[in-house]
């Protein structure tokens, strides 16, 4: 039998705990405008990120994005897109017991041509939690 991801297996008293810890921060895309900063369709258009409200509702404690360095674009690229480490928000949430990641060394970068992309493991962080497995 397969073994069920994580995520259906939590307990209605978690969904709530969760929910509870979540605290609501301005969009980082388009700076709490609602607004798509690129103005990729129209002038009018909406931002991808938080549906034009302005505000993005995040699990907290908080802490800048270290790829984008909290703009909530993704880096490295000539393209719009939001950051793919953070969903765009500009924060991550903050790391219990963080040591350097193993992969990246920290920098949260994983060296690719002819873009870097957001380390896989650290997910752009530079930082994990000492008690997740790895070198």
């Amino acid at each position: 039998m397969a073994r069920k991801p994580k995520w259906a297996t939590i307990t209605p008293e978690e969904l709530k705990k969760i929910e509870r810890n979540k605290v609501e921060v301005k969009c980082g895309f388009c700076n709490g405008t609602g607004k798509d900063p690129f103005q990729l369709l129209s002038k009018l258009s909406t931002c991808q990120v938080c549906g034009g409200k302005g505000k993005v509702r995040v699990i907290g404690p908080t802490m800048k994005c270290n790829f984008c360095n909290g703009t909530g674009v993704q880096p490295y690229t000539t393209s719009r897109l939001h950051c793919l480490a953070c969903g765009g928000v500009g924060l991550v949430t903050k790391i219990k017991n963080p040591k350097k990641c193993h992969k990246c060394g920290g920098t949260g970068i994983y060296p690719r041509r002819p873009n870097p992309v957001a380390c896989h493991i650290c997910k752009g962080q530079g930082m994990i939690a000492k008690n997740r497995g790895g070198g």
